[in-house]
């Protein structure tokens, strides 16, 4: 596991409401664009595969809140590509922004990316992943370690309602260059550390997958079943990971059998919680995330100062970073309800097929 990991420090209560702007001190803040340039934000996301919520969710509500400010802006997706990713961010430097808010591919483009902008006067924002070594003023983000956490623990549930005696756990941990992945495998080894240590469970494999890809994830657990056949818990980083294992499992009838974890809360990934091959998800209210980034990002673009409730440390760049840091939460066949009513997810979109007579047996009308 990489060495550098966030650590977090509270100040003061988390809340989206943290975030407060003071016109008045726009010059001292290294994050304000300190200039009466035209109010105009880019962002850039970083891909449409390895998780449909870029698209489909953080689109959709930095959009919208941009449109309801009236502001100008510019959102562009990289699609995992480090080169397209660096040219997005010098046409919209050059174009005019002076607000950049970036999901970093890794770390070492991001930070290129974020200095380029710093000199160019532009106010940056690292949205859902903090970039190590980076410069950006402010990070809006989940808990990271605890959305880790919450998938240990719900493996354990699922694993303990189960009645399963000493299962053998597989890992299938994200991208080594996300900084969140590695948060997040240190909230859930948290948990099942304790659980190996007392010899309750045996640890299996444990692998990371590049760029979180999902037919990579696939090829991966199939050689970690192959390997140990007789793995009885699957903790995958997100929902995306965790169909490629049940899509294996499938093919040896195990799936439903074998208890595995994602995150996201995706149709896919809440479908095959309904249909039992998932035991659950992660849901990070995303639409909060956006609302949060967004009034920072537009108050940063008028020359106004951003104040949050929080800091994380960049243990590589040895910095402080003020923070928003949203809660997530477990969601298991008990409450996908819960994601519907918050209109993350449509009963049109979850309902489908076969799937609309188990969303009512779900309560999901």
């Amino acid at each position: 596991m990489r060495k550098g990991i966030l650590s977090l420090m509270a100040v003061g209560v988390l809340a989206t409401g943290g975030l407060t702007a003071c016109g008045d001190d726009k010059a001292d803040d290294p994050g304000s664009s300190g200039n009466a340039k035209k109010a105009k934000i880019g962002v850039i996301l970083p891909d449409s595969k390895s998780s449909a919520r870029w698209e489909t969710a953080d689109r959709k509500y930095l959009e919208q809140a941009f449109k309801t400010a009236g502001v100008d802006y510019e959102i562009q997706n990289a699609q995992n590509d480090k080169a397209a990713f660096q040219t997005i961010a010098e046409q919209m430097i050059t174009g005019g922004v002076n607000v950049l808010m970036i999901v970093n591919l890794d770390s070492g483009t991001g930070k290129a990316v974020l200095d380029k902008a710093k000199a160019a006067g532009v106010a940056t924002i690292d949205y859902d992943r903090l970039t190590l070594g980076g410069s950006a003023a402010y990070y809006v983000s989940f808990d990271n370690v605890a959305v880790g956490k919450l998938q240990g623990e719900g493996l354990v549930k699922c694993l303990t309602d189960a009645k399963v005696t000493k299962p053998v756990i597989a890992e299938l941990n994200g991208s080594q260059t996300d900084n969140n992945a590695t948060l997040f495998k240190q909230g859930y080894d948290g948990v099942l550390k304790a659980k190996y240590d007392s010899n309750e469970y045996v640890k299996g494999p444990d692998q990371w997958v590049a760029e979180w890809d999902n037919t990579t994830a696939g090829t991966t657990f199939e050689q970690m079943l192959t390997s140990t056949p007789t793995i009885a818990g699957v903790l995958a980083a997100n929902d995306g990971l965790g169909n490629a294992a049940i899509n294996v499992l499938k093919k040896q009838k195990l799936n439903g059998r074998v208890p595995v974890t994602g995150q996201d809360a995706t149709v896919q990934g809440l479908q095959n919680i309904l249909n039992g091959d998932q035991c659950m998800t992660v849901y990070k209210a995303v639409k909060q995330e956006a609302d949060a980034a967004a009034k920072l990002a537009i108050g940063l673009a008028k020359g106004e100062k951003g104040a949050t409730s929080q800091k994380v440390t960049d243990p590589e760049g040895k910095r402080e970073v003020d923070a928003v840091l949203l809660t997530p939460k477990s969601i298991t066949k008990d409450n996908v309800k819960d994601v519907i009513d918050d209109g993350y997810v449509t009963v049109a979109e979850l309902c489908t097929g076969d799937f609309a007579a188990k969303c009512a047996a779900a309560g999901i009308k």
